[in-house]
């Protein structure tokens, strides 16, 4: 029987090329909204400038309005492809916007007497966050709402005398743009949070679907070993005794004709029950875990003890299935690796918990052995941990106490106070993953 690895966390796990392709989408669409948004700072310090022209420096004001425009025009150019580069480093323009207002609040505040135009542009502050909300890195938004929030508060004092404006004002603007500021670093950090967990279910899917490509393959080497080492042998052997019946007669050569087929003919309705069992819909969950014991003890030649003692025989519940696709994978690794003789399954219901455990005393497995099956491929038992998991159970595999491995599953059952469904009918219940 083999133990689960440890499975690997996001973090450990090198990103694949879909969630590479979403995280750089989402960061372009940022660096896209940044350039509309800088266009209409832009258009709105050109008509502020035209339309409310300050009383001094208007040639000098006309003249940063005009290379701002240029700027952000170059900046558009070379975002216009896109790309890593343009992804990581578009947020320094956002320290040029920053810039440009608090040159031009200064410059008309500071000159004039009274000035209308410091104070309309100073409104223009209140874009810069937005701008930085669209990086899609929250450190990034922190780091330039800070300085915009000061700078903000700097060029509030410095053009306060222009128009007589009260501490209280000043103070409460400056708390306005300080409360924006912080949504849009929470902003950021929300859609931060949403392309990564984007991320990590691309992720997901790619690895459950590399994961069932490996378990099918799997499956369809054990179903050709066992109807190799089994049903075709008994055949093959058969066909033998057939050859020495038609040429001798002996009585003998036909009874172990008869005894070939009747074992072959046993092997395979245990390999179809194993891949269909009708006894698990029509009879429920124990009657299915007796043929599976049985099947496993005859392949693997060793004695097998089933308790069921405290699993109600006439109850149906919603993990049935999910227990016997685990114990059959189990039982189907004490038969190929545990080289045990005896082996117990256990079967218990109880404050709404199914328990399933099962004992052997076979020769145990380490991490190495099981680091190294799973690089040949052999997933199988790694997948139902998995499965286990997202249905909020657990699988452990721990050494026995004196020989041998434990293997434990618990599974809560779905609904008020672990009610069973019973009489039989069919329970759809779906299996969350995490």
């Amino acid at each position: 029987m083999s133990a689960p690895a440890a499975t690997p966390t996001a973090a450990d796990q090198p990103l694949g090329p879909d969630v590479v392709a979403i995280a750089s989408e989402h960061a372009g669409l940022g660096v896209r909204l940044q350039l509309a948004v800088r266009g209409v700072l832009v258009v709105f310090v050109a008509v502020t400038v035209l339309a409310i022209p300050p009383a001094d420096h208007r040639a000098g004001c006309a003249a940063v309005a005009i290379g701002y425009a240029i700027a952000a025009l170059g900046v558009a150019v070379w975002a216009r492809d896109g790309g890593l580069a343009v992804a990581r480093w578009a947020w320094l323009a956002l320290f040029l916007d920053l810039a440009v207002l608090t040159l031009l609040t200064l410059l008309t505040g500071i000159s004039a007497p009274q000035s209308w135009t410091a104070y309309v542009l100073t409104t223009g502050f209140l874009l810069v966050p937005v701008l930085a909300s669209a990086t899609l890195r929250p450190r990034v938004c922190a780091a330039v709402v800070v300085p915009a929030v000061l700078v903000y508060l700097v060029a509030g004092i410095a053009t306060q005398t222009s128009n007589d404006e009260p501490w209280p004002s000043l103070l409460l603007r400056t708390l306005v743009m300080a409360g924006v500021g912080a949504a849009c670093v929470a902003l950021s950090w929300i859609q931060r949070s949403r392309v990564e967990t984007i991320g990590r279910l691309v992720q997901a899917r790619t690895d459950l679907l590399a994961e069932l490509t490996d378990l099918e393959r799997s499956e369809r080497r054990t179903l050709s070993e066992q109807l190799h080492d089994g049903a075709l042998q008994y055949v093959l052997a058969a066909r033998q005794d057939l050859d020495e019946a038609r040429d001798t007669g002996a009585a003998e050569a036909f009874d172990r004709l008869e005894e070939a087929l009747l074992e072959s003919s046993r092997l395979l309705r245990s390999t179809v029950a194993e891949l269909h069992p009708a006894v698990l819909e029509r009879a429920g969950l124990p009657a299915a875990l007796r043929d599976l014991v049985a099947s496993a003890a005859a392949r693997g030649g060793f004695t097998a003890e089933l308790d069921l003692d405290r699993w109600p025989a006439d109850d149906r519940t919603p993990v049935d299935g999910l227990l016997y696709r685990t114990a059959r994978e189990l039982l189907g690794n004490v038969v190929k690796h545990a080289e045990a003789t005896h082996v117990a399954v256990d079967l218990a219901l109880a404050d709404g918990h199914a328990r399933l455990v099962v004992t052997d005393d076979g020769v145990g497995v380490d991490d190495t052995q099981v680091a190294h099956r799973l690089g040949e491929g052999h997933v199988g038992l790694t997948s139902h941990v998995l499965r286990v998991e997202a249905a909020g159970g657990s699988l452990t595999v721990t050494p026995a106490p004196t020989a041998g491995t434990v293997a434990t599953v618990d599974l809560p059952l779905p609904g008020v106070d672990g009610q069973l469904a019973r009489s039989g009918r069919t329970v759809d219940t779906l299996l969350r993953n995490h």
